[in-house]
C-alpha cells in the first residue's frame, strides 16, 4: 500500500483547479473498476472482492502521487504520507500516528517496524467491516454493482480531499524512524 507510484505530472500554476479535474476522472475510473468487478453475482462475486480493491487502491495511490506533483511535493512524497490519505477518512485512529497538525504546518512521522504493524492492525480491522458490506452487494449484481461504483467513487474523492489537505499546506517529514518503546495496543 505505501509504495509510491512515479507521477508524469508537473508542477502547476493553479494546483486546486488542475488537483479538482485529476480527482474527478481518478474516482470515475476507481467507480468503473469497481462497479465492474462487482457484476459477478454470488461466491463468483466473493472472487473479486480482493481484486477490486487493490484496483482501488492502486489507482487512489497514483492520485495521491499525482497530486503530490501537482503541489510540487512529490520529492519528499513518504510511504507514510500515502497510507495517510489512503486510510485517513476510513480509519483515522489507525493512522493518526501518522500524521500530527500543528497549526497551518503538518508533522509526518517516519514510522517504525513496530508502528506500521499497529497501524496495519487498526487499518484491518476497518477494512474487514467494509469488505463483509462489499460481500453482500454481490448477491444484488446490478443494484450492488452501482452501489460498490458508488462508494469506490465517494472513497477515491475523499482520499483526493485528504490528499490536497496535506499538500496545500507546510510538511515537514522526521528525520528518522520513530521507535515506540511502549507496548503495542489492543486494535
Amino acid at each position: 500500500m505505501a509504495k509510491i507510484p512515479a507521477s508524469k505530472e508537473r508542477v502547476s500554476l493553479t494546483p486546486a483547479i488542475d488537483a479538482r479535474k485529476k480527482a474527478q476522472a481518478a474516482a470515475a475510473k476507481a467507480a468503473l473498476a469497481a462497479g465492474a468487478l462487482a457484476l459477478p453475482p454470488g461466491p463468483l462475486g466473493w472472487l473479486t472482492l480482493l481484486p477490486e480493491m487493490v484496483g482501488v487502491w492502486k489507482i487512489q495511490r497514483q492520485l495521491v502521487a499525482d497530486l503530490a506533483a501537482l503541489y510540487g511535493k512529490q520529492a519528499t512524497l513518504t510511504p507514510e504520507q500515502v497510507v495517510y490519505c489512503l486510510f485517513q477518512h476510513t480509519a483515522a485512529q489507525g493512522v493518526r500516528d501518522l500524521v500530527v497538525r500543528v497549526g497551518q504546518r503538518t508533522l509526518v512521522r517516519r514510522a517504525s517496524p513496530r508502528l506500521v504493524g499497529a497501524i496495519s492492525r487498526r487499518v484491518g480491522a476497518k477494512l474487514a467491516q467494509r469488505t463483509l458490506g462489499k460481500s453482500m452487494a454481490r448477491w444484488l449484481p446490478i443494484v450492488g454493482a452501482v452501489g460498490v461504483g458508488a462508494y469506490a467513487y465517494m472513497d477515491t474523492a475523499k482520499v483526493a480531499a485528504t490528499a490536497m489537505d496535506l499538500f496545500e499546506g507546510a510538511i515537514e517529514v522526521e528525520a528518522v524512524a520513530r521507535v515506540d518503546t511502549a507496548p503495542p495496543t489492543a486494535p
